[in-house]
Parts: structure tokens; sequence; C-alpha cells
């Protein structure tokens, strides 16, 4: 009985994550931007672009209902270092049940240094963002990259995903790569790395 239990409560937990995020998505389709939580392979792929050993703390953005914030657990991130920027109020609940030892601010990602006043006080060793980037005007995405930036160790990553076939942030000032298209997410996502140079 025990071992079903223990079958089952993930699903039901994907289950569940599945209908907030869509409640969510349907009250503010611009804020959330997706209609379900990153799936597991691109959520792994986000996370193997931090590097554990790189002190200081692990900054995500729109983390939602933790699927990249489990997959960064996995990599060796402890939940101390993670700094969780949502702005759903509903969510940053989930997230401080789900994650006891993170830090979870409820804020505007789009104003980042004002968010994070007084919260991060090292350098980042990553910045980690699920926000739907394509929904805000270029100048905006630019203003977010630059103030991720001025926050980081030099040569750490922002990381992003997104669903389009180019570049989020295109820049010239910055260093960047990206992953192979990941198929097995819904709908297929790329991962997209800026680096200071």
């Amino acid at each position: 009985m025990q071992r079903t239990l223990a079958k089952i409560q993930p699903k039901l937990r994907l289950v569940d994550d599945e209908v907030r995020f869509i409640a969510s998505w349907l009250q503010n389709p611009l804020k959330v931007g997706a209609v379900s939580p990153s799936g597991r392979a691109l959520a792994s792929a986000i996370a193997a672009e931090v590097d554990p050993a790189v002190p200081g703390p692990v900054v995500e953005l729109g983390p939602g209902t933790g699927p990249v914030t489990e997959a960064l657990v996995a990599r060796g991130i402890s939940p101390e270092r993670l700094v969780l920027v949502e702005y759903d109020p509903e969510f940053c609940t989930l997230l401080r049940r789900r994650f006891p030892g993170a830090t979870v601010v409820q804020g505007d990602a789009y104003t980042l240094a004002v968010t994070l006043a007084g919260v991060v006080k090292e350098p980042l060793s990553a910045v980690v963002s699920c926000l739907p980037l394509l929904t805000r005007p270029l100048s905006v995405r630019m203003r977010l990259l630059a103030a991720a930036m001025r926050l980081l160790r030099p040569g750490a990553p922002y990381v992003q995903f997104t669903y389009a076939m180019t570049a989020p942030i295109p820049s010239r000032r910055y260093r960047i790569t990206s992953s192979p298209r990941i198929w097995k997410n819904i709908p297929p996502a790329r991962v997209w790395i800026y680096r200071a140079d």
C-alpha cells in the first residue's frame, strides 16, 4: 500500500501543478507565459548550466511551481543558496512549503535591483530565468539582463529558456550560447546562456 502511494503522490502533484499553472495563466497569460510547468528534460538542461562548485547565491526568476528549482537541488545546489523571485503570491506559498530552506521573494523580477535589495549580499553564482521574456518589449528584456549581469560574479551565467528559435535577448555585449532544441518538453524549448566577456 505504501509503495502504491509513493508512486501515486508524484503523479498527483504533477496534475495539481498543471491545474495551478493553467488557472494562473487564464487569469494573466502575459505574466505566466506558459500553460504548463517546465518539463523534466528542460528543467534538467537549465540546471546543468549552473555549477554547484561556484560560490554564491543562485537566483531563479519566475520559478512558478518549482520544477527548475527541484532540478537545481538535484544538481547539488543547496536550497539555502536559492533565492526564488516569484510574482504570484500562491506560487510563493507553494514554493515556501516545497523548499523550506530557500529564500522566496514575492516581487517583480523586471525590477531586479529593487526586488533583491537587502536580500542578496554577495555576487551571484548564477541567475536562472523562467520568465516569459518574449511577452515584454526588447528594451525591458535588455534592462533585466543588464541588471542581472551587475549582480553576477565575473563569468557567471544568466540562463534563460524560450520556446522561440532565436535568442530572447539579442546582444553584442555578452557572449551567448544555446542548448540544442529540447524536443521532450511541451512545447519544445531551447536554453540560452549569457556571460559577460
